[in-house]
């Protein structure tokens, strides 16, 4: 492990201390799985994957992210964390233009994905689930130049994941 990512993880252990996950654990297994899925990419990649809630979550600024890790590691961080008043699929848009924050993020919705991780499964774990696997699958799509889901195609997609997954649940 090279000596920035090394800094990166010890950041982000001393930044995320105190949170935990929607499960209850300590939010850094979260992070570490992340990062784990990102293994075999770029230094930088595997620093984002540290660091990808960090200014949404935590006290850091993209500055700081900056000057410690370089302007390519704060870009995609900064592409990554989501905005007030933006939509979704801005945000997705936003996260697509980014390669590194792309698949960052899409490690990231895969671990969020994982309703084993919870002790309870609710309704709205499984309509948020449903939400990131359209959000992946529009992220591994890597073409940048493709359109942008409307709101209406968004909710279409939703509705047919959830009546496929309505009509398996009843085999």
């Amino acid at each position: 492990m090279s000596l920035l990512i090394q800094q990166a993880k010890s950041l982000a252990i001393q930044l995320h201390a105190e949170q935990a996950d929607k499960a209850g654990k300590p939010y850094v297994h979260h992070l570490k799985a992340v990062t784990d899925a990102l293994i075999g990419n770029s230094d930088e990649v595997i620093i984002t994957g540290w660091l990808h809630d960090s200014v949404e979550d935590t006290g850091i600024t993209l500055d700081e992210i900056s000057s410690l890790f370089g302007e390519s590691v704060a870009k995609a961080v900064d592409a990554i964390t989501k905005r007030k008043g933006e939509s979704y699929s801005e945000y997705l848009n936003r996260v697509k233009a980014n390669p590194i924050a792309r698949l960052v993020k899409i490690a990231d919705l895969s671990h969020n994905m994982d309703l084993s991780r919870l002790p309870v499964v609710t309704e709205k774990d499984l309509a948020r689930r449903e939400k990131y696997i359209n959000a992946k699958e529009f992220l591994e799509n890597a073409s940048i130049h493709t359109r942008s889901l409307t709101k209406a195609e968004i909710e279409s997609l939703r509705q047919s994941k959830r009546d496929a997954y309505y009509q398996m649940m009843k085999l």
